[in-house]
């Protein structure tokens, strides 16, 4: 995995799946319960259309601006060429006047941290099926990173919970740098189980990036949002 720069993306994909069903099987999972999430950040179309070629079918983007752009080049293209089952999730942090872009696009949300950014995306809808969202805990002290508080989570829920055309699938949550991965999600294990409490089927744990996904396995994690992993360095940004 140190010699990404040259290996194909088939051989970073399939090493990556290798050790995430390693890593299940070590918790006693089955891999087959855990949903990887290729995020594609400032890499062109054309990778996901080759991660689609090789079988991906869940993507993720942090920018609205990238995940609206990528999802209406595919959308042209899917009467010729297929995308039908492809799903986008956002993961980056959402804004309430973004709102009516990012549901256009995502068939996911995972950021929804506040009533206002879920308001919004209520607001927005124009029929057909409801958006699945996930509520982003703050996993830090410091109230400026994206995320609800971990006192606010229930509150939080039972608002969603209100909205017609939200369906609320479970938390998110990203490891602080400062904080031994095992030790962090094992509270988001906590946390999901909390919110369960109060809405029984969401049971989805968005937590694992590239550097910590067999800890947050290891703590029931059923998403996992791996990037340069499988997609190769990010092209320069002029």
């Amino acid at each position: 995995m140190n010699d990404q720069r040259e290996l194909s993306v088939a051989e970073r994909l399939s090493a990556i799946d290798a050790a995430i069903a390693d890593a299940a099987r070590r918790a006693g999972r089955d891999p087959e319960d855990i949903t990887r999430i290729v995020v594609t950040k400032f890499h062109p179309v054309s990778l996901v259309r080759e991660l689609y070629a090789l079988g991906v079918r869940e993507f993720g983007e942090n920018r609205q601006q990238e995940l609206s752009a990528k999802s209406d080049a595919l959308r042209e293209e899917s009467e010729r060429s297929g995308f039908d089952d492809l799903r986008w999730h956002f993961i980056g942090q959402a804004q309430t006047n973004k709102a009516g872009q990012i549901r256009r696009a995502a068939h996911a949300v995972h950021s929804v941290d506040r009533p206002r950014i879920a308001d919004a995306l209520d607001r927005v809808a124009d029929g057909g099926a409801s958006l699945d969202v996930l509520l982003q805990i703050n996993l830090t002290d410091d109230p400026g990173r994206g995320g609800v508080a971990p006192a606010e989570l229930e509150q939080l829920a039972e608002h969603v919970l209100g909205l017609p055309t939200l369906r609320l699938r479970g938390v998110m949550a990203v490891a602080p740098l400062d904080e031994d991965p095992a030790s962090a999600f094992a509270r988001v294990h906590d946390y999901a189980a909390r919110l369960r409490a109060v809405a029984p089927e969401a049971d989805w744990i968005s937590a694992g990036m590239t550097g910590d996904f067999a800890e947050a396995i290891a703590a029931g994690a059923t998403h996992l949002r791996i990037g340069s992993a499988i997609t190769g360095p990010r092209p320069a940004q002029g």
